[in-house]
């Protein structure tokens, strides 16, 4: 009955908006998390042995509204319950209103509903509810930045769900079915003219949810809006984000006919650079971590394109170690804004004296990000990078290069002495055990699934990873090269290089983003009218 992973966190939101009693409403949260974890752990275990499919109504699987969990849904559900759950865990001593709890327990229901739907109107309805709720949340604080980013995000999504829409309206004219897997197989018998319009405009949907350029001058504003809490934060970069690629991932089977791998290929790679740029130029940390995701979505987005089991397997585990990583880097710097009672990170220095904990659970997420063997981003990075060929090979290898220099400035907070000595009264948030736990624990996953990868690949993909060791300390020589070049490339050319301020100033307004929805779809539909 796989409703009710959608309606139990809808339900237990209602209950939890309601429930007098805050502290003990804490607690019921806390372990509806954790019996939800448990309840989707075996669901995955099901899948992998079959698929799990639930007809609501009273209808053919084709015509009635279907939710499915395949081995791949599955893992992001799983994905969805656990990030869920440290965020409870981290949120648990704050003081949050109890609109919160309601907010957070059905943005949870619609991001696992969107992950089990396999009715494409159904996917429209969710989307549109999470852009409520997340909007809310942006603007949960009611500063005066708040308000406009959540203004520009609400605004500019709604804008893009028109496209998804139209797109759906053209496919449904075509094959008269909304199920995902049937569409597909109705898709496979249209000529490539009749597909034109649908994919241009539901692609272009899908590119501004996963931020790809020239459309993620949103996500900057959402994920490091000051109003928005680290628990918000966190969600966004590590799951809220995800929806997009999956959505990526369930449409390009279904027009897998236009055979336009390349063109996300090299719109993924474009943005990964671009991403890598942007990032390394802020000041603020949460808008490094912003710019970050976008550059780290943009090499997924190629790696699920170029089509080998291999680079499609590196860029799915991806997705899970990005969102293991970044959730640490979003929480911690949460914790190291508050101590410090800065964003800036020419103000933030002596984290590791200051904040050890935090500390070393953020060095172990960023060992995990830049590709530290060993750790978890070596793993998906090496499969992902899988014979690519000379010339991608080169290109991702200056990516992940351009992302070490990105965390070789981010490292700069840990050692040095603080400007000014710590208030006790802003080191409340790192002496709370309840933000502490799952940091460390996420931390700690960013390590077992770097040294454990190859059976963590087998358990959530249900296929037996073979690294080829010459291949892999090929690539460690590598990045131990890339992380010396990074460090020497920082200090001797990039620090304090007025240049990057000026890039750090690069920004889409709601117009600008308009006209790069309407680039992006034209360049998608010419494209498919020329090679398609």
């Amino acid at each position: 009955m796989l409703i009710y992973f959608v309606i139990i966190p809808i339900i237990v939101a209602v209950f939890l908006y309601l429930f007098p009693f805050p502290r003990l409403a804490k607690i019921i949260a806390l372990l509806v998390q954790l019996g939800l974890l448990i309840a989707v752990t075996y669901l995955f275990y099901i899948t992998r042995q079959t698929e799990v499919v639930t007809v609501i109504g009273p209808y053919t699987e084709a015509l009635g509204i279907i939710l499915r969990a395949d081995y791949l849904s599955a893992v992001f559900v799983l994905l969805t319950a656990f990030i869920f759950l440290m965020v409870t865990l981290y949120s648990f001593n704050d003081k949050i209103s109890r609109l919160f709890w309601l907010l957070l327990f059905i943005w949870e229901g619609v991001i696992i509903g969107v992950f089990l739907t396999s009715d494409l109107f159904n996917v429209f309805v969710l989307m549109e509810v999470a852009t409520l709720v997340v909007t809310i949340l942006i603007m949960f604080n009611k500063e005066k930045r708040s308000m406009y980013d959540g203004l520009i995000y609400i605004m500019i999504n709604f804008v893009g769900i028109q496209f998804y829409l139209l797109g759906l309206g053209y496919l449904y004219r075509n094959v008269g079915i909304l199920e995902l897997n049937a569409v597909a197989q109705s898709v496979s018998l249209l000529e490539t003219s009749q597909l034109v319009l649908p994919y241009a405009f539901i692609m272009t949907f899908i590119g501004l949810k996963c931020a790809l350029l020239p459309l993620f001058s949103w996500l900057p504003k959402a994920h490091s809006t000051p109003g928005a809490s680290p628990a918000v934060s966190a969600l966004l970069s590590g799951l809220h984000i995800k929806t997009g690629v999956y959505l990526f991932l369930r449409f390009q089977i279904v027009f897998q006919g236009i055979g336009l791998e390349w063109l996300f290929v090299a719109i993924g790679l474009v943005t990964a650079v671009v991403g890598v740029i942007m990032a390394i130029s802020q000041k603020n940390i949460k808008r490094i971590l912003a710019y970050s995701t976008i550059a780290q979505v943009g090499l997924i987005i190629a790696g699920i394109s170029l089509g080998s089991v291999y680079n499609f397997t590196g860029a799915v585990f991806h997705v899970v170690n990005h969102a293991l990583f970044k959730a640490v880097l979003f929480l911690a710097a949460g914790i190291i804004a508050d101590a410090y009672a800065s964003k800036n990170i020419t103000e933030i220095r002596g984290v590791l004296k200051q904040l050890p904990i935090v500390g070393f659970a953020t060095i172990f997420a960023i060992l995990g990000i830049i590709g530290m063997p060993g750790f978890n981003g070596s793993i998906s990075k090496y499969f992902l990078m899988y014979e690519v060929g000379w010339l991608l090979n080169a290109i991702m290898v200056a990516i992940n290069f351009g992302t070490i220099t990105v965390f070789v400035r981010y490292a700069t907070i840990f050692f040095g002495k603080p400007k000014t000595p710590l208030l006790p009264e802003n080191l409340t948030a790192y002496r709370d055990k309840f933000k502490q736990f799952p940091i460390v624990i996420l931390a700690v996953f960013c390590l077992i699934f770097g040294v454990f990868g190859n059976s963590v690949i087998s358990l959530l993909f249900n296929w037996e990873a073979q690294i080829d060791m010459l291949g892999y300390l090929e690539k460690s020589a590598i990045f131990a090269v890339s992380l010396a070049v990074g460090w020497l490339v920082y200090s001797k050319l990039l620090k304090g290089r007025i240049l990057l301020d000026r890039i750090s100033e690069i920004d889409l307004g709601f117009r600008g983003m308009c006209a790069a929805l309407g680039v992006f779809f034209a360049v998608i539909l010419l494209t498919v009218g020329f090679f398609g």
